[in-house]
């Protein structure tokens, strides 16, 4: 008996590559090569087949093709401080990095970051099958607690400094802060204050270091620190504080969110910026050009760092590891907020 296909209820079978093959007029092993991006197939072919794919809707197996390669086309990524602009954005460059390569990600997020709650972390993703795991956990005691774990599975890191038992992917940090510094002190500043990031995170204690490596070559006193904890808030706080007694006619900002509260209470507190002080931020977030006045930064492109992180991974996968530690260099952004001192 027909059926009326306007009505006819029964679920619709999923379109399968055999289906595609047989849409795009080619064998189902050429379909199997286009969707594993395999060089081999010509332009012309490959875009029929990929047009049959477009028409049918297909997916292909990933369960079946686990059950192949002996693979789950799965990467962990084990984040903490994920609200933070940094780390966020890192995880948005390696989704999307992971994605264009045919993996899925699985996201942990540690509320704590200590030992016991890492190998928790781990132990679920290896319970996942992982294929490997990119760590954006951005303490020191991180790379430290990852190192005596028996993972069994690539690890690739941010922040790692090729020292280390886990390789990774890292932006200059030290050399970020060193252009910042080099600036103000080519502007004729010769004390320059720093609002440093939390010392337990591994981008802030480079940070500091470079600050004071800078003025120590260009025979300047370091001597002027206080520690922030990115927020906008501790930001204000500070600068209450600095306005009421510093000599600072220049100021290294540890993150962008710390110099916009810094901003705000110079201003309040009648004191200009450029005119009076001189402020640099560090990350160039997309509000940053917006600030008052707009900020003088130090850039570093996080999603570039995600993509970084994945394709360490992708080689590892492959095979063909290079070298444990790549480096993205940081890039001074000039804008409003630095001048030479009145």
């Amino acid at each position: 008996m027909d059926t009326d296909p306007v009505t006819d209820n029964r679920p619709r079978r999923l379109p399968r590559l055999e289906d595609v093959a047989e849409l795009a007029g080619v064998s189902h092993q050429t379909v199997s090569r286009v969707v594993n991006n395999h060089p081999s197939v010509s332009p012309g072919t490959r875009g029929k087949v990929e047009a049959a794919i477009a028409t049918l809707g297909y997916r292909r197996n990933t369960a079946a093709r686990s059950l192949v390669t002996r693979r789950s086309q799965t990467i962990g990524v084990l984040g903490s401080e994920l609200s933070q602009y940094g780390p966020a954005n890192t995880m948005l460059g390696v989704e999307r990095a992971a994605r264009d390569a045919g993996y899925f990600v699985s996201v942990a997020a540690l509320r704590e970051v200590s030992r016991d709650a890492i190998l928790d972390a781990v132990r679920h993703f290896l319970d996942q099958s992982v294929d490997g795991i990119v760590v954006i956990v951005p303490h020191l005691e991180t790379l430290a607690a990852l190192a005596e774990l028996p993972i069994g599975v690539p690890v690739v890191a941010v922040g790692s400094n090729g020292n280390d038992a886990v390789g990774g992917v890292k932006v200059d940090q030290r050399r970020g802060a060193e252009l910042a510094v080099e600036h103000l002190i080519g502007q004729g500043h010769v004390r320059i204050g720093h609002i440093a990031g939390p010392q337990d995170w591994i981008d802030a204690v480079a940070r500091a270091d470079g600050w004071r490596a800078a003025l120590e070559a260009a025979g300047l006193a370091a001597d002027l620190i206080v520690e922030g904890d990115w927020s906008a808030g501790s930001g204000y706080k500070i600068g209450w504080q600095l306005a009421a007694n510093s000599r600072a006619t220049a100021l290294f900002v540890g993150n962008d969110q710390m110099a916009l509260g810094l901003l705000r209470a110079l201003n309040e507190a009648g004191i200009r910026v450029p005119q009076d002080v001189s402020v640099v931020g560090f990350d160039d977030q997309p509000e940053a050009g917006y600030f008052c006045p707009p900020l003088t930064v130090i850039r570093q492109d996080f999603e570039e760092l995600g993509r970084r992180c994945m394709d360490m991974m992708l080689a590892e996968l492959g095979g063909t590891p290079g070298p444990r530690t790549l480096v993205v260099e940081p890039e001074l952004v000039l804008r409003s907020s630095t001048a030479p001192p009145g």
